[in-house]
């Protein structure tokens, strides 16, 4: 395979590895809008990524932990033993401390959880550009250097809620809405916080806005028909 290459002043080339052809798609349009980035290949396996390392170069891997034909770390294993020493930034649900630990041992360098917003991943790219190009500077001067470059690949503070939302609130509508299997309308969200309709939708649609949620609209009533919003399950369990 061929081992990534010493940082240059050219774009960074990202493997996306997802399984999923939609997800696979938009962390492919999240990286290109991303300026110091370019896509290098798509993989929607294992198998579908060593070919893609064998013929293009490649920096960083934006891996899906959860693959049709093994473990992403199973993959990233095996890139390790033939040398290839691209970073990686895992793209999953997965909440095992315990494979986070084996992913850091093995080249991880960050961890973003779906859902997440292009926000989300913009700014991990951000920062992995700011410490790639700050590690290519050659000897450190001294322990302050060295703390500044690794200092880079930290996630920043939790994002600020928009004005007028709490964070209490938000985690009393978010398990009003985890609690129910078909989900729920704003008045019936409303209702189970003890807030009003209004401020319900409100945090509602944050929710369908950051990706942690989907709405739709509810037939079958006379009148207009309602927004049904429902969390993403099937996206917080890969």
């Amino acid at each position: 395979m061929t081992a990534a290459s010493t940082p240059s002043p050219g774009p960074i080339g990202v493997l996306v590895v997802e399984d999923e052809p939609v997800a696979a798609d938009a962390h492919r349009l999240y990286v290109e809008r991303v300026p110091g980035f370019a896509v290098a290949g798509v993989a929607h396996s294992r198998a579908a990524a060593v070919r893609v390392l064998e013929r293009a170069e490649v920096d960083l891997i934006l891996l899906d932990l959860h693959l049709p034909d093994g473990h992403g770390l199973h993959l990233l294993r095996s890139l390790r033993a033939s040398g290839h020493s691209a970073d990686v930034i895992a793209v999953t649900s997965a909440r095992d401390l315990a494979v986070v630990r084996e992913g850091v041992s093995l080249g991880v360098v960050q961890y973003v959880l779906k859902p997440f917003t292009f926000g989300t991943l913009r700014e991990r790219l951000v920062r992995y550009g700011e410490f790639r190009a700050a590690s290519a500077t050659g000897e450190a001067s001294g322990q302050d250097e060295v703390d500044r470059t690794l200092a880079a690949l930290r996630a920043p503070g939790p994002a600020a809620l928009p004005k007028g939302l709490s964070a209490p609130t938000l985690a009393a509508v978010t398990r009003a809405l985890k609690d129910s299997a078909t989900g729920v309308t704003a008045g019936a969200a409303a209702a189970a916080v003890g807030i009003s309709r209004i401020t319900a939708r409100r945090y509602l649609e944050h929710l369908v806005e950051t990706g942690a949620a989907e709405r739709a609209p509810q037939y079958g009533q006379i009148g207009r028909p309602e927004l049904q919003y429902r969390w993403l399950r099937g996206r917080s369990t890969r």
